[in-house]
């Protein structure tokens, strides 16, 4: 769906987290988003293998089984075969513990992250698992607008009221950037466009590292989530576009490759640093700021529990500042 339609959708100077936390136990991961980000909490993945970002959702194939590591086997005498779309504590501890946990939550949730599989990144393993590029992304689409629906449901049936917000994770969007992708960029925007239109809620892509800004715009999500670094100033033309047609930045501003402090303040100078020569280039600043979540980079099952939950911490702090920082620009401006 074009941003356009989305725009004001969401209230300044909010975080939220991205992918995996450093749990096996469901109950302490929906405590710690519930915890540090009250106001859009994201739906923890395990550290599990069946957990992963492709693994949690290709099960839903037939032709598919996951491996102990979670890697893909194709049974190719049973593709195209009907999907089993079922959210079990096998593969959906993470998803079943967060809602039983915010059912017994003192205030009611009013917004949710979630994340599905992205249907690039589902047909690019489909394709190293053996599948052909035609059929492999033919099924990754109609697998990931399946579970779409059914998590659209779930969460309106377990949590009332809230208004989700999901992403698609494509982290396969480094291919496209290399020119390296199994299927034609045109037909791969097609195909994650398809994936996004099929979902009632808000949208949102995840690009991890030196991903296709580019592309992930074209298909049309409410939000973008972008890791915070001086590549991105190469995008700055995608970065304008989408912020004009009033989408959002989840703004990956607290990074997962490397340790991080116990202050905020290097890494919101980064932040500030990125916007400032993004204004330099063309973007609004008051919109940068105005449509703005913040959220650390990637996932943090490879951190210890106390590192996960500092980052989360982080983030908050900083989008406290987003916040601050956009008050303070209308007050000037109405002044």
């Amino acid at each position: 769906m074009s941003p356009s339609l989305h725009g004001g959708v969401f209230p300044t100077g909010l975080a939220t987290g991205i992918g995996s936390l450093p749990f096996t136990d469901a109950r302490d991961a929906a405590e710690l988003v519930l915890r540090t980000h009250p106001d859009l909490p994201a739906i923890p993945q395990l550290a599990l293998p069946r957990e992963g970002v492709i693994a949690q959702w290709a099960d839903a194939l037939p032709e598919v089984t996951i491996a102990p590591d979670g890697s893909l086997i194709v049974d190719h005498d049973l593709v195209g075969e009907a999907l089993d779309i079922t959210f079990t504590q096998e593969s959906h501890a993470g998803i079943l513990g967060f809602l039983d946990a915010a059912a017994l939550a003192s205030t009611p949730i009013q917004r949710v992250k979630a994340q599905v599989v992205g249907p690039l990144t589902l047909g690019t393993a489909l394709v190293r698992a053996g599948m052909g590029p035609a059929i492999a992304f033919e099924r990754a689409l109609e697998t990931v607008e399946t579970w779409l629906g059914a998590l659209e449901q779930l969460l309106a049936s377990r949590l009332r009221g809230a208004r989700p917000l999901i992403f698609l994770d494509e982290p396969a969007l480094v291919l496209w950037k290399r020119d390296e992708g199994p299927i034609e960029r045109e037909d791969a925007i097609d195909v994650l466009s398809s994936a996004l239109a099929a979902c009632t809620a808000e949208t949102g892509v995840h690009i991890c590292g030196d991903g296709d800004i580019r592309l992930a715009f074209e298909a049309g999500p409410t939000v973008l989530g972008l890791p915070v670094s001086d590549a991105l100033i190469a995008d700055v033309g995608s970065i304008v576009r989408h912020i004009d047609a009033e989408g959002w930045i989840a703004w990956g501003a607290v990074p997962t490759d490397r340790p991080i402090g116990e202050s905020p303040d290097p890494l919101w100078r980064q932040l500030v640093g990125t916007w400032c020569e993004l204004t330099r280039r063309g973007c609004e600043p008051l919109r940068l700021r105005s449509q703005a979540i913040v959220t650390p980079a990637c996932g943090l099952a490879t951190h210890g529990p106390s590192q996960a939950e500092r980052a989360l911490r982080l983030a908050a702090e900083m989008a406290e500042r987003v916040a601050a920082q956009r008050a303070a620009a209308r007050l000037t401006a109405g002044a």
